[in-house]
């Protein structure tokens, strides 16, 4: 049995319980019903599953059943009263969760012979399950297993032959990949650290030559790489040929105007950069909340943003042809500030996209972002995984790191993870001990 928000976070999701039977309580429909109208990807997932609903829509659908497809189960409506003893006694208010809940409970004691779960991505929702006997499970399609790389570093693979690290730093191409004993090891735009008894290199495999090469520390619109990490973060983000990027990190790594950096000193290449954001309201309020139109209802949200774009800005003096540029891409448009809903249904032709707390984002929702990118544009998201403010995703279950992992092994995707904060000594220390 399935729980209103597995819908919500996955449309598509009753393809995914193979040939288990689903059981839809009618309180899930008419939860459903208050997510239809809106322009976020709840709203999207609502109306695309009750569309999905009315093609199965018959009279056997509340008796028998309707058939999923091949190889699935059958999806059955749960209506009318329920008896519920156990659920009515420990829950008495009349909740959707606890009418939810009672259903479990229902079908529980109407075939005990066959296993009842009730899947959710609420947790307290599956600890009251438990609390009255209900086996609960978490919605885990689209989990990623391992997430153990979000606390590491970049590689260091030590040992390495001094020669082959002179050659490197002599090298402009790089050396072929044949030469290094951890070729198998590696993911197709990988950082790493090379070090011998005597040398030292940064460096980068590259798939596109199938080399071996120097990562050096370059600069970006006034802003320089502070350590390691950051400079691997600029050959990824500089390479045209990389189509897409993730950038994760705790709070202060600069993440977010390292993307930016790099964007201003690649705009010749592409007609727009457009960084955007989710806007996840807080308090329980809706931005509807707030005073004015659209774009200053939403203005708080992007103000982050402004003020990565005020630190490069400070790079350089008031009057100088970069600070005046800055202003001028601002004026026309060719640096554009937005809330994510806004880009829905675009294309994202020669743009150089920078979509910001993207560990705030459900797998489809990256989904959707990805297949707008058109010809000769670039797709980079930031994020940090133990910073989610939606109540359905963790880190393991959200969108970041579901195409961090889904995406490895593509020529076209790197992936640098921040681990040294630098946006002061005091942001790195609260990072580390609160």
């Amino acid at each position: 049995m399935i729980d209103t928000n597995v819908i919500l976070h996955d449309y598509d999701c009753l393809k995914n319980f193979e040939e288990n039977d689903i059981y839809l309580p009618i309180v899930v429909l008419e939860e459903l019903d208050k997510f239809k109208k809106g322009n976020e990807q709840i709203n999207f997932n609502a109306r695309e599953f009750v569309r999905e609903l009315d093609l199965l829509t018959d009279d056997d659908l509340f008796s028998k059943g309707a058939e999923l497809g091949e190889g699935l189960g059958r999806l059955f409506i749960v209506t009318g009263e329920i008896d519920a003893p156990k659920v009515h006694t420990s829950f008495p208010a009349r909740k959707p969760d606890h009418q939810i809940l009672a259903v479990a409970e229902y079908l529980g004691k109407k075939d005990p012979d066959t296993k009842t779960v009730l899947v959710t991505k609420d947790v307290n929702l599956r600890m009251k399950a438990r609390s009255v006997g209900i086996l609960s499970e978490d919605y885990i399609t689209d989990k990623v297993v391992n997430i153990d790389i979000f606390d590491k570093s970049n590689e260091v693979f030590d040992h390495v032959d001094p020669a082959l690290i002179d050659r490197i730093y002599s090298s402009r191409e790089g050396l072929d990949i044949s030469e290094f004993e951890f070729k198998d090891l590696l993911h197709p735009n990988e950082c790493f650290v090379l070090q011998s008894d005597r040398n030292t290199v940064l460096a980068r495999y590259n798939p596109f030559n199938h080399a071996i090469c120097r990562v050096t520390k370059g600069r970006n619109y006034g802003i320089e790489p502070r350590n390691a990490e950051q400079s691997f973060a600029f050959e990824i983000l500089n390479d045209p040929n990389v189509k897409l990027v993730a950038l994760t990190g705790k709070a202060g790594t600069g993440k977010t105007l390292l993307a930016l950096a790099a964007a201003l000193n690649s705009l010749n290449d592409y007609k727009q950069v457009l960084l955007a954001r989710p806007i996840v309201a807080l308090s329980n309020k809706d931005i509807g909340f707030l005073p004015g139109d659209a774009k200053e209802k939403v203005a708080p949200y992007m103000q982050p943003l402004f003020d990565n774009l005020n630190v490069i800005k400070r790079q350089f003096a008031p009057n100088s042809t970069e600070a005046k540029r800055i202003e001028e891409m601002l004026k026309g448009e060719q640096l554009v500030i937005e809330a994510l809903a806004f880009i829905r249904g675009r294309s994202l032709s020669e743009m150089y996209c920078i979509i910001d707390e993207a560990q705030n984002l459900t797998p489809h929702e990256i989904k959707t972002i990805i297949t707008r990118a058109g010809e000769g544009t670039k797709v980079v998201f930031t994020g940090d995984i133990q910073q989610i403010d939606q109540p359905y995703l963790d880190s393991q279950s959200n969108g970041l790191v579901y195409m961090i992992d889904r995406m490895k092994d593509q020529n076209i995707f790197a992936h640098i993870n921040l681990l040294k904060g630098e946006r002061s000594e005091l942001s790195e220390l609260a990072s580390n001990l609160l």
